[in-house]
């Protein structure tokens, strides 16, 4: 089973990224990143229900979390200037979060402060970066805002 999983995983992967050659500029891009998110997720699902083990378990958190993070800064690429900065920000904010999930599901006890101060940090940074559309008081009345909110002075 577990092997005939593996081929299937692969064959569907090579049908995905083949789909993808129809499509041009970034929505191929897009694409070639989802098959790829698509087969790394299926993978690690497939080791975690072979093994069975708590590290494979996070492998799969791991997994989901870092492909969710390349599709959605591949989409950032179709915007611009503060839009795009503020896109790739929160497309990180929210890997930093499902990453520190994962770390926490690991290590619960420890890791517990750590996933907290890291989403924190990222939250701040999306924030951060809306701010920097505006000028003058607005600017600075928005990041001293961002930064009581997050607890960063």
């Amino acid at each position: 089973d577990y092997l005939a999983g593996k081929t299937r995983i692969g064959a569907d992967y090579k049908t995905d990224k083949a789909a993808c050659d129809a499509q041009a500029g970034n929505a191929k891009d897009i694409c070639v990143e989802e098959a790829k998110g698509k087969e790394t997720v299926s993978l690690a699902e497939l080791e975690f229900s072979h093994s069975a083990k708590p590290s494979d378990q996070n492998k799969v958190l791991v997994a989901k979390a870092e492909s969710a993070y390349a599709i959605a800064k591949e989409k950032c690429d179709d915007k611009a200037g503060n839009d795009k900065d503020v896109c790739v920000k929160e497309a990180k904010a929210v890997d930093v979060g499902a990453l520190a999930d994962a770390k926490m599901g690991q290590q619960i006890s420890e890791a517990r402060t750590d996933a907290s101060t890291d989403k924190r940090k990222a939250d701040y940074k999306v924030a951060a970066e809306k701010c920097e559309a505006m000028a003058g008081d607005a600017k600075a009345n928005c990041l001293a805002t961002a930064k009581t909110q997050f607890g960063m002075n």
